[in-house]
């Protein structure tokens, strides 16, 4: 029988269990990105544009080594919704004891890494000397906070491929809250600066680790944490590894590809690159809603995978894509509407301004195309590949853009010719998904 914490993706109607799923895991990813948001809002108002750019410039860099790590989520993720379609709780006891005492284990390396490297990435990726300094010191701050962020983010996947995405939205939205307030306080009140804004995330971030570790302490449910019983179990440590690495190479890889183009929007100069910031903060949500589609498809291609019902795969699969499609749509042209007041809330300054407007008009109508590719890809990894998506990822969307920054710019160097790089790359990846969805569906329904 399946308890009100959990919802049981491999009977009945699936389009109204896609919709209730995917709205609150939207709202929770909207959410999380408020953390980033508020701080480039709040320092683009009251303390400049040099700062905005100080933030803004660390994203890309703060994300390529977090995600790196942060696939392991993801992997923990498959193992969970795999488990409770094969309705395995041994299984799934170990998958969550071994993957929380990893979560703190990684959150701690990478803190101590990113806070070392801070300034010899900056410099690396030429960032302007008016902002490097208060760019190093944001990232110091922010990567205090790493291991907050590594334990919520493996708890929250845990929940959520039980089919729960409700708790995970209550706890973000109030630790959410939190940041904004300490935002204004540490900003306003106390003219932190760029370390105020930092500061207020990372306290936000350690209260919903707290929150979530709670509720998986206490809920009476098949995945309930037992602190004295953490334990690495190698089986399952390994299972996280196979799902896990892969989804970290991508996700690192996209990453590194942002930095090489932020990198060359930082030879335009502090406006562009401020420009860019706030464009950059307003475009996440847009993917965060795209994107709920594609990490709903990976628990009920799991959950369904587990459960050997691959037509239901396929089925939701396509609902997904659906899903994501016209969402992507509805909120891109929104925001592509309201692009000046949108941008507004960063800065005043004509010039960022203007370059803001000319990333979102080419982006903002095209960003459905992105939640298609990761809705498509995680569906595979749900049913236990990840190293080929990982690889067509990689290739066509990272190596690609590479590739277009060091060959196609140079032949019209303006931030527009870095930015239609971006949908290029994922029509191409949509297709070499798709075709290999389709391989190994065959495979998989011919094995069943």
């Amino acid at each position: 029988m399946v308890k009100n914490y959990e919802t049981d993706f491999t009977s009945g109607p699936l389009l109204k269990k896609i919709i209730l799923f995917s709205l609150p895991l939207m709202l929770t990813s909207m959410l999380q990105l408020l953390y980033n948001a508020a701080d480039v809002v709040v320092v683009g108002a009251f303390a400049g544009d040099q700062s905005l750019a100080a933030v803004g410039s660390t994203g890309s860099i703060t994300n390529l080594i977090v995600n790196l790590f942060m696939g392991m989520a993801t992997g923990t993720g498959v193992i969970v919704a795999q488990s409770i379609g094969a309705r395995d709780r041994e299984k799934l006891y170990k998958t969550v004891h071994t993957s929380m005492l990893v979560s703190v284990i990684l959150g701690v390396f990478i803190s101590i890494f990113g806070i070392l490297s801070s300034h010899f990435v900056l410099t690396l990726m030429k960032s302007p000397e008016d902002v490097i300094d208060k760019a190093t010191l944001y990232m110091r701050v922010y990567f205090l906070g790493t291991p907050a962020l590594m334990v919520y983010n493996f708890g929250a996947a845990i929940i959520r491929s039980t089919g729960d995405t409700k708790k995970p939205l209550i706890i973000l939205g109030l630790s959410g809250i939190v940041n904004v307030i300490l935002n204004l306080v540490f900003v306003i009140v106390f003219h932190m600066d760029v370390a105020g804004v930092a500061l207020a995330t990372i306290i936000s971030q350690y209260l919903s680790a707290f929150a979530i570790v709670s509720k998986l302490i206490h809920d009476d449910a098949p995945y309930r944490l037992f602190p004295s019983e953490l334990k690495i179990h190698k089986a399952q440590l390994l299972d996280v590894l196979k799902y896990g690495v892969p989804m970290g190479l991508q996700n690192s890889m996209f990453s590194f590809s942002n930095v090489i183009i932020q990198s060359s929007v930082n030879s335009f100069g502090t406006f562009v690159v401020a420009g860019n910031a706030a464009e950059t903060s307003i475009n996440s949500f847009v993917l965060a809603a795209c994107d709920s589609g594609s990490q709903a498809a990976i628990t009920f291609s799991g959950q369904n995978a587990g459960a050997k019902k691959f037509d239901r795969v396929k089925k939701s699969m396509i609902l997904c894509v659906l899903y994501t499609t016209v969402v992507g749509l509805i909120v891109g042209f929104t925001a592509f509407l309201f692009k000046v007041p949108l941008l507004s809330l960063y800065t005043d300054t004509p010039e960022s301004l203007a370059a803001g407007i000319e990333k979102m008009s080419i982006l903002c109508p095209v960003y459905f195309t992105c939640g298609i590719m990761h809705t498509i890809g995680n569906t595979v990894r749900g049913m236990g590949k990840s190293v080929v998506p990982m690889l067509t990822t990689m290739f066509f969307v990272c190596i690609f853009r590479i590739l277009w920054i060091m060959f196609i710019l140079p032949l019209n160097n303006t931030p527009s010719s870095i930015y239609v790089s971006y949908p290029i790359s994922w029509a191409l990846a949509i297709v070499a998904h798709f075709i290999y969805f389709l391989f190994v569906f065959k495979k998989q329904k011919s094995l069943a």
